[in-house]
């Protein structure tokens, strides 16, 4: 990762593709290794311990987590392949990239227990199912299938975290 970063000049950083695309896996890559290594997440998953709810947002926010790595590395994987003359990855390259955006932003949500989680989790599993189906278009690259399986994860873990999340907020509603 380091070679990358020197390689990223920020007066070209913008104009290269490859170059973004590099910033962006090392930045996901900072964002996942800080919500995994925290281990409690945030100070609010530690002052709602022993919440029977929790065990899915912190699923939830895990998986997102991954999910954006498995996407920001296949974005770069689909950028190469497209720099090859491999124009058939130009799609999946965008899907991944939105995709990756996605499960970043779920991942913080979610972790903090922010009160537009069910909504923003929604929006994360629509965005995996098309970018999972769309890597799954390449069964034949190992690249594509660990991104299409990272994102149906993801996808099942957000529906699931919606799920107690809505019957959670009924709760507190009194519903």
């Amino acid at each position: 990762m380091a070679a990358a970063a020197v390689a990223c000049r920020p007066a070209t950083c913008l104009s290269s593709r490859r170059c973004t695309v590099k910033m962006r896996v090392l930045l996901g890559a900072l964002l996942a290794f800080s919500l995994v290594a925290s281990g409690t997440w945030t100070p609010q998953a530690r002052a709602d311990e022993g919440h029977k709810h929790n065990e899915h947002f912190d699923k939830c926010a895990k998986e997102c987590a991954k999910c954006m790595l498995e996407c920001e590395s296949c974005a770069k994987h689909c950028a190469d392949m497209v720099a090859k003359g491999e124009k058939k990855h130009q799609k999946t390259l965008g899907t991944c990239a939105d995709c990756g955006d996605f499960c970043a932003l779920a991942a913080k949500v979610v972790s903090r227990r922010g009160p537009t989680a069910g909504i923003t989790c929604e929006a994360c599993a629509k965005v995996c199912d098309v970018c999972g189906k769309a890597c799954e278009e390449f069964p034949d690259d190992k690249h594509m299938t660990r991104c299409a399986k990272a994102c149906r994860e993801c996808a099942k873990a957000c529906r699931e975290m919606v799920k107690h999340a809505g019957h959670h907020h009924h709760e507190k509603e009194g519903k």
